[in-house]
């Protein structure tokens, strides 16, 4: 391909310190930049025309087949590095054959979450990388309008967040917001917000899902805070007919998004 590459060799080098330093949170918050890792993410993100700035690949294994017709077009920064340097911007043993570098995208809150029949997932408290980047991948497969992360989620941007998203992330909007300010907005604008509870009364099937809805999830272990429970219009529970106590954050969500699909769509 023609398009100039760039060699980097240094553990010390700035470019790479820099890169690296985006494991960390505080980093990626003062950068308004993120890392994805593999050849999957790089290319939903060049698909998704998000904001790629670098992408660095290990020159032993060249650049990936999967990319090499995306990259002849993409206006980024092309790098090939030593593994080692590969291993230090991925934190990991066994790092991937390309990295990417990519500005943190940025979403007008109301086109995104008020929408006439509006279907959003709100994440209230949810700390594990792997629900969160679950519950995303079945928003953006449902087609749901947007995910919000309320205060004390996970970090959208933390690798293992990024990486369990699939590339979801690039797909639909993930916008990280005060509860406390967004949910009296949404219903000032009609939407009911529901959430679910062991205690629910009503279950998610006959719950009419056809309307605007957010749905609200909340932390592993204690659930939606009470400000959020106190808030919901509505809690529903899932049914269930064998021995379990419950599904975790990740799984219920799925369960009633394609519930809501279900109605919505094909009822």
């Amino acid at each position: 391909m023609s398009k100039s590459i760039l060699s980097l060799t240094s553990l010390q080098n700035d470019t790479v310190k820099a890169m690296a330093a985006l494991l960390e949170k505080k980093h990626r918050d003062r950068t308004g930049q993120f890392l994805i890792e593999g050849v999957h993410l790089v290319q939903e993100a060049l698909l998704a025309g998000a904001d790629v700035q670098t992408i660095v690949f290990d020159a032993e294994r060249g650049i990936p087949a999967e990319l090499k017709k995306l990259l002849q077009n993409a206006d980024c920064t092309l790098i090939e590095a030593t593994t080692g340097i590969m291993a230090k911007c991925t934190g990991t043993d066994s790092p991937p054959p390309v990295f990417g570098v990519v500005a943190k995208s940025r979403y007008e809150e109301a086109a995104a979450l008020f929408k006439a029949q509006s279907l959003v997932v709100v994440l209230d408290g949810v700390r594990d990388p792997g629900n969160v980047g679950t519950i995303i991948r079945s928003a953006d497969a449902v087609g749901a309008d947007a995910v919000v992360l309320g205060r004390g989620s996970v970090d959208l941007y933390n690798p293992k967040t990024v990486r369990s998203t699939m590339g979801s992330l690039f797909h639909l909007p993930i916008i990280e917001a005060d509860l406390a300010e967004l949910l009296p907005e949404a219903k000032k604008q009609g939407i009911r917000l529901v959430g679910t509870s062991l205690q629910a009364s009503a279950t998610c099937y006959g719950y009419d899902w056809s309307g605007p809805t957010w749905l609200l999830l909340g932390n592993e272990s204690n659930g939606l805070s009470s400000y959020s429970l106190e808030m919901v219009d509505e809690n529903v529970i899932i049914p269930m007919h064998g021995q379990s106590e419950s599904l975790n954050v990740a799984m219920a969500g799925t369960v009633l998004l394609y519930e809501a699909l279900r109605q919505r769509k094909y009822a």
